[in-house]
């Protein structure tokens, strides 16, 4: 029997679809003769030995729960969501309350986009738990269907401001490179070859706004969205964001100032987002303050 692809062989071996094998194979749930997966059209023979790693069940429906949110647009169809750091915005293994959907729930009463079924109601993207700012969210199919399209064309107007260890040169510029998977750990995001069969295309415009001590502060403008996108391309240039317990290395000479800070997250704001409205055809964009906590971190930094 010629080789088959690994997503096809394990479809058919298990009863699972093609799409969750995919999707289970990026996440480096799947060993083949004892070896991490890490590309779904990679050949295996008849008989190859497999294993698949399953997330522990959560329950199936996400739960309302009365948690504050700072709301900066609703109507009928969409919400803006300023969200704060450290709020998860979809239940998960290990996130089963709190989360961003558990509060849309209360809010909108249940009425969210079901596209994405009843776990993640109304998530047309996301945001990092650890990140502050702006997010969109669908309240009618329609909406979600509209809004993504937008984000699958790369039109979606996003702009962030963070703070980086040391002084981007040059002082403006294109960071153009795939992110995928880490072979070494799984849970963490990786450049890639731009020619590599794995991960996706991500492209970041950085500017550095203001010059700080051992530090930066720079928008970032991003043409797509990937997975930890900017904390993985600012890292790949040699400058880390400040605080990323993930990408980061915080300079020797400012960990003191973060620590008595108790500044502990990547230093990361989702401070613009615009998007032609997928109901009344009009152009909408939106402005967050930073939060307080950056805000702190930058002004110490200038003196």
């Amino acid at each position: 029997m010629s080789p088959a692809r690994l997503d096809k062989a394990l479809a058919e071996a298990t009863g699972l679809s093609r799409a969750r094998v995919q999707g289970l194979i990026d996440e480096g749930r799947v060993d083949v003769a004892g070896k991490t997966a890490t590309s779904a059209s990679m050949k295996v023979g008849a008989g190859a030995p497999f294993r698949i790693i399953l997330a522990a069940a959560m329950p199936a429906e996400a739960q309302a729960e009365d948690i504050p949110l700072t709301i900066a647009y609703e109507d009928a169809h969409l919400i803006v969501i300023d969200k704060p750091a450290g709020m998860v915005v979809h239940p998960a293994v290990g996130n089963i309350t709190g989360t961003l959907v558990n509060a849309l729930l209360h809010h909108c009463r249940g009425n969210l986009s079901g596209i994405n079924g009843v776990a993640r109601p109304g998530i047309v993207h996301r945001i990092d738990k650890d990140t502050s700012g702006l997010i969109v969210v669908a309240k009618s199919d329609a909406a979600h269907e509209g809004l993504a399209v937008q984000f699958a064309a790369h039109t979606v107007h996003r702009r962030y401001i963070a703070v980086c260890a040391g002084h981007p040169s040059p002082a403006t510029g294109t960071i153009d490179a795939r992110i995928g998977r880490s072979d070494a750990d799984r849970k963490k995001m990786t450049v890639l070859p731009n020619n590599s069969s794995r991960g996706k295309s991500a492209v970041t415009h950085y500017t550095v706004i203001e010059r700080l001590d051992d530090a930066a502060v720079i928008e970032c403008r991003l043409e797509t969205g990937r997975t930890h996108q900017v904390r993985v391309h600012c890292a790949s240039i040699g400058h880390p964001l400040l605080g990323d317990p993930a990408y980061g290395r915080t300079p020797k000479s400012l960990r003191p100032l973060l620590e008595r800070l108790g500044f502990a997250r990547q230093a990361l704001h989702a401070a613009e987002l615009g998007f032609i409205h997928p109901l009344t055809g009009e152009m909408v964009q939106f402005r967050s303050n930073l939060p307080d906590d950056m805000a702190e971190l930058i002004d110490q930094l200038r003196h």
